[in-house]
Order: structure tokens, then sequence, then C-alpha cells
């Protein structure tokens, strides 16, 4: 299997941050800018086309996800309780409002135009990005693990294996109350650029795909299946899925693991397209670029065997093609 070091469509970012890497983000507009918080306590904005360090503003502590508004307003939270912005145009920054708990995710939802934070106090807060300013705090079940943005749906998982469906224009209730179909701890969570469902990692090597269409004649195409783990001398190691990006052209997804793996699905159609090399530690955050011409892979080791000597934190930049991302069978996965 060809090493990090003889791939010529993939490199890696110089100047990368010092500790864990928490979130990559691409914008919204380029594939050429990415946006990537750590838990250094800080926010930088990378020029991948130059790979270079464009700009950097920090936190008073580890910054846990990040989110562009537009291409020069990121949004970030972390362990400072605090959701900052940053005009990337000035360097202006501003403390846009709080949590009682760290903030977990940061999202934003275009079709809604709102950023939204999901906190460890057990909350989601709504943010209007024009003032900027709190637009609503709503209660949720547990501590919030992972969020994603649907149209104008915002799926929600949280401790206790709970997923939530909230419509983002009326969030006087909540739209579906699920639970995860996985019997571990849901790491992340991410829905299908089609809006017809989403996939649901776990802390134990399995991967859900759901869909969001309550009737059970839909229900009945949702599966799991296992994934991220690696037979060596006969026993069978299970790894943590981290990490889950979709390609926003072929409805295809990645996942990225503390194998050091990443992996291209094809969910309608149940296959894997391919699997890359294996990355130096584990996957801890990926991103397509919004084209899906680009992968942003970051290997960052999440300390699942405590504080031992790991790899450097490193951020890879992949260029991929149709035959890596595109669904090989004939007929449409909308």
């Amino acid at each position: 299997m060809p090493t990090v070091a003889e791939t010529p469509n993939e490199f890696k970012l110089n100047n990368c941050p010092a500790d864990g890497i928490s979130a990559v983000k691409f914008s919204p507009t380029s594939s050429q800018l990415l946006l990537v918080s750590s838990w250094d306590c800080s926010v930088r904005l990378y020029d991948v086309s130059g790979n270079n360090l464009r700009n950097k503003y920090e936190h008073s502590s580890a910054v846990l996800d990040c989110c562009f508004y537009d291409p020069v307003h990121p949004y970030s939270g972390g362990l400072d309780q605090m959701l900052k912005t940053c005009d990337l145009n000035t360097s202006q920054e501003t403390v846009v409002g709080n949590h009682d708990a760290a903030i977990r995710c940061v999202e934003y939802c275009p079709d809604v135009n709102v950023v939204i934070t999901g906190s460890w106090d057990q909350t989601v807060k709504l943010w209007d990005p024009r003032t900027p300013c709190n637009a609503g705090s709503f209660s949720q079940p547990g501590k919030v693990y992972t969020m994603a943005v649907t149209g104008d749906r915002l799926i929600v998982g949280t401790a206790g294996r709970r997923v939530l469906v909230w419509d983002l224009r009326n969030m006087g209730y909540v739209q579906q109350r699920r639970e995860s179909s996985l019997k571990y701890q849901t790491r992340c969570i991410r829905a299908f650029p089609n809006k017809q469902g989403y996939v649901l990692s776990s802390i134990e090597g399995r991967v859900a795909v759901e869909y969001l269409d309550p009737s059970p004649e839909v229900q009945k195409k949702k599966y799991a299946f296992k994934c991220h783990r690696i037979k060596e001398d006969g026993i069978e190691k299970i790894y943590p899925v981290n990490a889950i990006a979709f390609h926003s052209l072929h409805n295809t997804f990645a996942t990225g693991g503390s194998d050091g793996f990443v992996n291209i699905w094809d969910g309608f159609h149940k296959k894997r397209l391919c699997q890359f090399h294996r990355y130096p530690t584990s996957i801890a955050s990926l991103a397509f670029s919004h084209d899906g011409s680009v992968l942003a892979i970051a290997s960052s080791y999440m300390y699942e065997e405590l504080d031992v000597e790991h790899p450097e934190d490193a951020i890879y930049i992949r260029n991929v093609t149709d035959q890596e991302t595109k669904p090989k069978t004939s007929g449409s996965a909308s």
C-alpha cells in the first residue's frame, strides 16, 4: 500500500496546529480556503492551493469546532464556553455569546441564515449572524456530541445514544426523537446532501445509514455496517469512527477512524468504493470541498491510549477523483 510520500495527489499542510486537530471545514464557495480548529486554542485559515497559513485567531482554551458563516467570517467554540467570530479581512474578533459548559459543535444553516451551537450544557443555541446575537436556547436530553444541518433541519446527537431532529424554522417542538440504532456512544452525524437522511458513527467501529422520512417503507431501507476494524494475530481490533464527510455531488461519503484509515462509501448501494493508505495516527476530522474535488484529512492522535508517544498532528490535502468518489452502479442515487 502506498505511503503518504508516494502519493502524488496528496500533500501535507505547512504550519499545522501544535496540538490535537478538532475540526477541518472548507469554505462554502472555494476549495482553496480551509478552516481548522485545534486543542492548541487556535482557529486557522489556510490557503490550500498555496499551502500557507493565511490567518489565525485564538480562544483562551481548546477549540472544539468551527464553521464558515461566509468566506470571511468563521465562527468557533470550545472549552472556554464562548462563541467567537472573526472578520478575516480586518482581523477584528467578536465574542458573540456563551454557553454554561464547553461548546462541542458549531454549524451554519444557509437555508435559515442561522449559526447553531451545541454544548455539553445540554442545550442547542441559535445565533443571528447579522447582528450577531442570540436567537434562542433549546434544551436537549443530554450533552451534545455532534450535529448536522440538512436543508432547514438540524440533527442532534447527544449522550445516551439519542438523536433529535429539529425544524430550524419552528423550534417550538422536536420534530423527531430517535435512538441510535448502534449500541455504543455516538461519535459523528452527517447528513446526505440530497436531504433524505444521515449517517451516524459510533465509538465501536460501526456506521448506520438512516432515513428521515418516518414512513415504514422508507424506514425499511435503513441499515448499519461494521468498519474500521483490523485483524492482528487473529484478534480483531475495533476502532472508533470519528469523522464522516459527504461528497456534495455524488452523495457518497468518507469515514475516518482511529485505525488511521479513510474509506469512501456508496451508502445507497451499500458498497465501499475505496480505501486510502494508512495515515500516521487517528483520523480526527474530514471535509470535502464544496465541489468535491478535494478532501482534507486531519491525522491527529485522540488520546485513545491516553498520553503515549504519538505521531505529530497533520492535515493532508488530497485531490480526489470521480473514480474514488462516484457510485459504480448505474442509475441515480437521488
